[in-house]
């Protein structure tokens, strides 16, 4: 999902700026009578730009794990629009719900979303003071708070290493936990942050020590990754040729998710060494990237700070079986 504005508060309106939202509706070259998935309506922006290049007879099917997100949804009336609560790892079974075989553009905009940011109840910001909890989907799962409550001091340290990418996750795993058998469990985002900012003695300039913790913790509970990973293959079957599939990503995690998915698609070197075949005889690619990943220009991080980590990547489905 989209980033967007900094903290607004919780009974204000939010202005949401989709991050590379033209770069990525242009990578999906829209067809006025195509049929779209955006995995990730977030607050719509990238959504609206593809209906707006869409003819009478097009169609956007757009997901969202989000229950706000789909609340928010219910403004656009286009008979050419629908909106589902679900996960975009469901995007198969949905679309065959719908009748749709294959689609013609698929944008995966992974994340979080500025709204979620900046609403203190959802509990993703260190920032704001409220319950930790980072379910996207609040209507199922556990919370980030029942998780640091149940959770061993190992499986904890292996979030935060493994998610954040943090080299100082056993100090903070183990102050976790000696907080929680202290009986002072950890349950709001303001007590996670202490305790994190307390178990770090070195930090990045310019970066919060709570950062990758709270990263690691919000890409453990939704299942990011394993999101992500589940959604690419559907979106290669789902692509008629021709088709494009368009994937912003925020973390060198999800990208090189992406990355590697894309390469494998359009690798045809997995033959052993001299095998008997020509270039010319090998099977065509499924898929191929298109240009190199594009990123945010000056002007936008200038605009919108949280875009600055994002990353798009595209790829066309080819006529290979």
């Amino acid at each position: 999902m989209s980033v967007g504005t900094r903290h607004a508060p919780a009974n204000v309106e939010y202005t949401h700026l989709p991050v590379l939202l033209h770069a990525a509706v242009d990578a999906l070259a829209v067809r006025p009578d195509g049929i779209y998935v955006d995995g990730t309506f977030g607050r719509g922006g990238h959504s609206r730009a593809i209906l707006a290049r869409l003819g009478e007879h097009g169609r956007l099917i757009a997901l969202d794990r989000d229950l706000a997100a789909v609340a928010a949804g219910g403004a656009i009336k286009d008979a050419r629009f629908t909106l589902a609560h679900s996960g975009f790892s469901r995007m198969k079974e949905l679309l065959d719900g719908l009748g749709v075989d294959h689609v013609n553009g698929i944008l995966l905009d992974i994340g979080i979303s500025s709204p979620q940011i900046d609403e203190a109840e959802r509990g993703f910001s260190f920032r704001l003071d409220g319950l930790l909890d980072m379910r996207m989907d609040q209507s199922k799962g556990q919370t980030a708070a029942e998780f640091l409550m149940v959770a061993s001091e190992r499986e904890i340290r292996e979030v935060i290493k493994d998610y954040g990418e943090e080299r100082f996750a056993k100090q903070i795993a183990r102050a976790i936990v000696a907080a929680r058998d202290g009986g002072n469990p950890v349950r709001t985002t303001r007590q996670l942050a202490q305790i994190v900012a307390n178990a770090i003695h070195k930090t990045e300039p310019g970066q919060d020590p709570a950062t990758r913790t709270f990263q690691a913790l919000r890409i453990f509970i939704n299942q990011e990754l394993e999101e992500l990973a589940l959604t690419l293959p559907q979106a290669a079957d789902l692509l008629a040729p021709g088709g494009r599939l368009a994937v912003i990503a925020f973390h060198s995690l999800e990208d090189r998710i992406v990355k590697h998915f894309i390469r494998e698609q359009q690798d045809r070197d997995d033959l052993p060494a001299r095998f008997p075949v020509r270039a010319s005889e090998l099977p065509p690619p499924r898929m191929v990237a298109l240009g190199k990943a594009i990123r945010p220009a000056a002007e936008e991080i200038a605009a919108n700070p949280r875009s600055r980590s994002a990353i798009l990547r595209v790829a066309e489905r080819t006529e290979a079986a």
